[in-house]
């Protein structure tokens, strides 16, 4: 499945979301945890999402049950990878570099989130030491 395939409509998004959360989850129970987040769909609505999802190749059910249980195939990380680099594509002609410092100028980090930053700079810093040259 290439990265172009992963293109989700934000309601398809918001479905997928509700999985990674919940784990796996009846057409019942995402459609609960949807309007515990604040967003009032249809039993009938969250089904068709699912089914496309499924379709798609995103979601995997489970039908030996009554109810049918569905879980995300993808994961969380493969679809923000996919989304950061399309766009990396569109805002800063593929060059991370930009995006990264735009969001340490722009964003409030916590203490554990730079020193994981600090850390990962200094691992980089390591695998390629023809970066001081």
């Amino acid at each position: 499945m290439s990265d172009k395939e992963l293109e989700l409509a934000p309601a398809e998004l918001d479905v997928l979301r509700a999985l990674w959360d919940l784990g796996s989850a009846t057409v019942r129970q995402v459609m609960h945890h949807l309007h515990e987040r604040g967003r009032r769909v249809a039993y009938t609505t969250v089904l068709t999402f699912l089914t496309r999802l499924e379709q798609k190749g995103y979601v995997r059910s489970d039908k030996s049950e009554l109810a049918y249980v569905y879980r995300a195939k993808l994961s969380r990380e493969r679809v923000s990878r996919s989304r950061l680099r399309s766009l990396i594509e569109q805002l800063y002609d593929g060059a991370a570099g930009p995006l990264v410092l735009q969001l340490v100028q722009s964003e409030r980090l916590t203490p554990e989130e730079i020193e994981t930053l600090q850390k990962l700079i200094e691992r980089l810093d390591l695998q390629n030491p023809e970066a001081e040259k």
